[in-house]
């Protein structure tokens, strides 16, 4: 079985994360539960900054923060002298929130409304990165009626499919995101943006897709983009400073997965776009990514309590946990694999083949088709690994269930910092019916 960053097994039998007994989580804090590697968080936060630093180019590593979003998350992303990625009004409220520097926010969407981007200027905050015409129209209006300048860049599609997922690839052309640099839209962008008195535009980004095991994706973008930053040069006398490359590197979900070092995905980056800057008689830029499931992904293990079992002869064994699609839908979305192990059994013998099954009522609440664990029994703690990235920040109230707790453990030291939503929770927003009051 593959540990992640911290992980040990104590002499208990018992996995440990961050010098702390899952087990002894378990029961402290209850389940399903998210607990955060933080220390992992920050080694890998650090490999992406050092690589840029060791080839003494000028960088920004922004966490792609839809992956996990929290308060407690964006002060240890401060900590870390990261950037921030959000794509809401409310992950941006957060933020502010949270004090994160301002000055390092990039602001994402494909439909940002009149109010976010109003408060994007009001706060002032480093980045919007736009999305489309509309966008474009909108930015022009606000910037002019408020009198405040704003940094922009232009999100493009490359043309480039990753090799990923249908549902998670976003760099071909046919995509909700961005402006076609193949047909002309990014051309007509920048046309629109360059000159006007409150928007600068400091250049271009794309984002290829996720999970993305190898580097030559990244290469083909990087070339396409610095090309078009060298033909804007010459046609409007005007340097891009900003090559944007998003992030998609990919994490080790299972065996199966094999994910590349940080640095090799920056490396390639870095050399990729020095190489094609030279030939093109263009500064290089400054470069900028967006790692976050690398960044918190395999950071996160989600422990569950074991309930009800049952058998199929001759077909399957299943285990019943208390949580399952309404705190992570991957598996039931697009097929999603994950490992796990019985935490209070790390060391028992494997004898066993389980599909672990969700509590929620549909049939395809399964978070895992087939576990290899040790005898399982009710009170057992299932440990499920690298639910650190769209596990929370997807999970639902479906069935009314209440979303779990999600705790930071660094160092031997545990801290709550999402509180498990209560019944109370689940109704606070409910208006209670009523049959005398009619509206026209």
């Amino acid at each position: 079985m593959h540990l992640y960053g911290t992980q040990t097994i104590n002499a208990k039998g018992h996995l440990t994360i961050g010098g702390t007994d899952t087990v002894e989580l378990a029961t402290e804090y209850g389940t399903p539960l998210f607990v955060y590697d933080i220390q992992l968080f920050r080694e890998r936060a650090r490999a992406f900054q050092q690589t840029f630093e060791q080839q003494k180019i000028g960088y920004q590593v922004a966490y792609a923060s839809k992956a996990f979003s929290s308060i407690a998350i964006y002060q240890v992303a401060a900590e870390e002298n990261l950037s921030l990625d959000v794509v809401s009004g409310g992950e941006l409220y957060t933020a502010i929130k949270a004090g994160f520097p301002k000055e390092k926010i990039h602001f994402h969407g494909n439909n940002k409304s009149e109010a976010e981007l109003r408060m994007a200027f009001e706060e002032e905050i480093g980045c919007i990165v736009v999305d489309n015409f509309y966008e474009i129209d909108q930015l022009k209006k606000l910037s002019e009626q408020l009198e405040r300048p704003m940094n922009i860049l232009l999100r493009v599609t490359p043309g480039i499919s990753a090799h990923t997922h249908d549902y998670i690839t976003t760099g071909q052309e046919d995509s909700k995101f961005g402006f076609d640099l193949n047909n002309g839209q990014a051309d007509k962008a920048f046309a629109e943006t360059v000159h006007h008195a409150f928007l600068k535009v400091m250049g271009l980004h794309c984002h290829i897709g996720s999970q993305i095991f190898d580097t030559a994706a990244f290469r083909m973008a990087s070339e396409k983009l610095v090309k078009k930053m060298a033909e804007w040069k010459e046609q409007y006398e005007y340097t891009c400073p900003v090559l944007n490359l998003g992030g998609g590197f990919g994490i080790r979900y299972t065996e199966e997965d094999q994910p590349l070092a940080p640095s090799e995905y920056v490396k390639e980056m870095i050399q990729t776009v020095k190489t094609v800057s030279a030939d093109a008689g263009f500064d290089v830029p400054e470069i900028w990514i967006e790692p976050g499931r690398s960044l918190i992904g395999d950071a996160g293990t989600t422990l569950y309590t074991v309930g009800s079992t049952k058998e199929v002869p001759g077909t399957r064994q299943y285990i019943a946990v208390d949580g399952g699609m309404s705190d992570n839908i991957r598996p039931a979305l697009y097929g999603a694999k994950y490992s796990s192990l019985l935490a209070n059994k790390a060391n028992a013998e494997l004898t066993k083949q389980y599909t672990v099954a969700g509590k929620c009522c549909e049939s395809g609440d399964k978070l895992i088709e087939q576990a290899q664990l040790p005898a399982a029994e009710p009170g057992d703690i299932l440990s499920m690994f690298c639910t650190g990235a769209y596990g929370y920040s997807m999970a639902s109230n479906y069935n009314r269930l209440a979303r779990p707790a999600v705790v930071f453990v660094e160092n031997g030291e545990h801290q709550l910092v999402i509180k498990r939503e209560s019944y109370e929770d689940l109704i606070k927003q409910d208006v209670s019916y009523n049959p005398q009051v009619t509206r026209r």
